[in-house]
């Protein structure tokens, strides 16, 4: 891709960050993903590729929203909270800081989800390493051996 520069003549290959374009199968590569993913996120409207054809053209817009897509969804955010806090940012001026602001409300609740789930975790431990003592304690009584506790 060529591109003039402001008024001066010179043509430079080398794209600005804004002109820069992508196939799907470089998005693919560059985050490690399928193209069938891409295409998934697309019909989920968090993607919005141009076309040419039938061929795809992905902006840095798409990138980026492609990039917060997949860090949503290692954070544990479901494609609702994400493609909320991502539109929110094409949305009016303040969109940023109420994307932001957005965004540490779903952080502090899958936070607390996450507690609760440590906690269930926590007392199902407790209650098998009872059940545990017991079986051993009755196996004992009976004269059989009981195997060794795995290592954890």
């Amino acid at each position: 891709m060529t591109d003039a520069s402001a008024g001066d003549g010179i043509v430079s290959d080398t794209p600005t960050p804004q002109l820069r374009t992508f196939t799907i199968g470089e998005l693919a590569k560059m985050f490690e993903v399928t193209p069938r993913t891409i295409r998934f996120y697309e019909q989920e409207g968090l993607l919005a590729p141009r076309r040419q054809g039938q061929k795809r053209i992905y902006r840095e817009k798409d990138r980026v929203r492609l990039k917060l897509t997949l860090r949503g969804k290692r954070l544990g955010f479901s494609l609702a909270e994400i493609r909320e806090v991502v539109m929110m940012y094409d949305a009016m001026p303040d969109g940023n800081a109420r994307q932001l602001q957005r965004l540490l409300e779903i952080i502090d609740g899958k936070r607390a989800e996450l507690d609760r789930q440590l906690e269930d975790i926590r007392l199902m431990r407790l209650e098998m390493d009872d059940v545990d003592r017991r079986a051993r304690e009755v196996l004992n009584q009976i004269g059989q051996a009981a195997p060794q506790p795995s290592e954890t």
